[in-house]
């Protein structure tokens, strides 16, 4: 299977560069693949579309502000993307410019407040950063960071709060599960009470996530792992879930990767942590997920792989197609799909 064979023209206007004022606000593209159906609504009718004892799954992790401008000890200027935490104060960063930075380089933030040494050089070009400051390590960076927003995303984003999801509590991530951007404290209340369970697992979502797909043939990709996690509770509401024949709906492609990760030749959902690095792609079946609501993603990137490994390839582009001349808002900030198979959609009723 070839990477061009998920490619398609996105005019750039199309981009979403700001969130709209009101999180629900987002249309809706609903999908049947069973029935090619295609439908048009907007995401406050979401619940519609979901039946009591269906069970959303989201992914709690939160975005840390993991973008840090500062100085070295001869004052030239330095730009650090926090990547992955190896150690209590170690981390691995991308650094720019890059070449200025040599092991047992000293870099400054926030007038001393935080400060870093450069001890290792990476094979991909990062750094291996030991940083020492006085207090807490999160609320420095809550205090100097700045959240590290998709390379196609242009414009600055005045409240950082809309790059969160309104039930992150997990920090750890370097980009926003963002389809659960839609979802609103009050639509969440109002699905508990239509009977609709919503639960939460972990997942933290790496800058991984944007690198394009260097190799021709898509089986040839390895994916970048990601830590992920599981409670107790939300296993056993998940295997309730299925023994009554209701719908697990999975909020993202990250919440749809890490139960499938959780589902891998077992009967069960269990308690459980780890790594993955799954990568689903047409031909993939799909054992944990029955449907899953995603934003619109990038041409010839691992996540339109994923959904349309769920949606089908020529559906879901022939979907997109439609997106587009219908002027959706792709990407982070962008609209939402909701793939559901062999569903009762409300417009059948």
């Amino acid at each position: 299977m070839n990477v061009n064979d998920f490619d398609f023209t996105l005019p750039e206007e199309l981009i979403a560069q700001t969130p709209l004022k009101k999180r629900d606000a987002s249309r809706l593209m609903v999908l049947d693949p069973e029935e090619d159906n295609i439908h048009h609504d907007s995401f406050q009718s979401i619940l519609d579309y979901l039946d009591e004892g269906d069970c959303l799954v989201l992914n709690d992790t939160r975005v840390l502000p993991a973008r840090l401008f500062g100085e070295k000890e001869t004052g030239g200027q330095v730009e650090v993307l926090l990547l992955k935490q190896e150690d209590t104060d170690e981390w691995e960063t991308l650094v720019k410019p890059a070449k200025r930075v040599k092991s047992g380089t000293i870099l400054s933030f926030g007038e001393g407040k935080l400060k870093a040494e450069c001890t290792d050089i990476l094979e991909h070009g990062g750094r291996m950063l030991r940083f020492s400051y006085e207090g807490v390590f999160l609320e420095i960076l809550e205090e100097l960071g700045e959240m590290p927003l998709p390379p196609y995303i242009k414009e600055k984003l005045s409240d950082q709060e809309r790059y969160q999801t309104v039930y992150a509590k997990q920090d750890g991530s370097a980009a926003a599960p963002t389809a659960g951007l839609h979802f609103t404290e009050s639509l969440l209340q109002q699905a508990k009470e239509k009977g609709i369970q919503v639960t939460t697992i972990t997942l933290h979502v790496g800058l991984g996530t944007f690198r394009p797909v260097s190799a021709d043939n898509v089986e040839d990709h390895h994916m970048h792992e990601e830590f992920y996690q599981i409670s107790e509770g939300t296993a056993m509401l998940l295997n309730e879930t299925k023994a009554k024949g209701n719908k697990i709906v999975a909020v993202g492609t990250t919440s749809a990767r890490t139960l499938e990760t959780a589902a891998q030749n077992k009967e069960r959902f269990y308690k459980e942590s780890g790594w993955t690095d799954i990568f689903i792609y047409p031909g993939y079946r799909f054992q944990g997920i029955d449907a899953m609501l995603t934003n619109f993603h990038l041409p010839k990137s691992t996540l339109v792989m994923l959904v349309s490994a769920m949606a089908g390839r020529q559906f879901l582009l022939s979907a997109y197609e439609e997106a587009i001349r219908e002027k959706y808002r792709f990407f982070s900030f962008g609209d939402a799909m909701l793939i559901m198979k062999g569903s009762r959609h409300k417009w059948q009723q």
